[in-house]
C-alpha cells in the first residue's frame, strides 16, 4: 500500500559528500515521522537522523556536523546531504517512515553507501 523508494547511494572517497532522497507514495494519509537507518556488516542497524513533519530533528551523535536531513512535505520525499564522509560511514541506508493513524513502519529497500579510496 506504501512504498518507499531511495536513490543516491554509491562509492564515495573519504571526506566527499552524497545526497540520498527516500520517496514515499500509496495510500499515504500523513506521515508521522521519517528516518535514515544505517546497518554495517556485524552491527545492528541504527537510526542516522529523524525528521517530523514540523521539521525537528535528531541526528545519532557520530554523524552531527556532517550530515544534514530535510523533508519535501508536498512530495512526501525526505533527503539525507551527508558531507565529510568517513569510511565507518559504510553501510546500507534505508529509509523508513512511520505513517498515521496507527504509527505503522514501512520501510525502503536500502541503498548501499560505500567511503572508501
Amino acid at each position: 500500500q506504501v512504498q518507499l523508494v531511495e536513490s543516491g547511494g554509491g562509492l564515495v572517497q573519504p571526506g566527499g559528500s552524497l545526497r540520498l532522497s527516500c520517496a514515499a507514495s500509496g495510500r499515504i494519509i500523513s506521515i508521522y515521522v521519517m528516518g535514515w537507518y544505517r546497518q554495517a556488516p556485524g552491527k545492528q542497524r541504527e537510526l542516522v537522523a529523524a525528521i517530523n513533519r514540523s521539521g525537528s530533528t535528531n541526528y545519532v551523535d557520530s554523524v552531527k556536523g556532517r550530515f544534514t536531513i530535510s523533508r519535501d512535505n508536498a512530495k512526501n520525499t525526505m533527503y539525507l546531504q551527508m558531507n565529510s564522509l568517513e569510511p565507518e560511514d559504510t553501510a546500507v541506508y534505508y529509509c523508513n517512515a512511520k505513517l498515521l493513524p496507527h504509527f505503522d513502519d514501512y520501510w525502503g529497500q536500502g541503498t548501499q553507501v560505500t567511503v572508501s579510496s
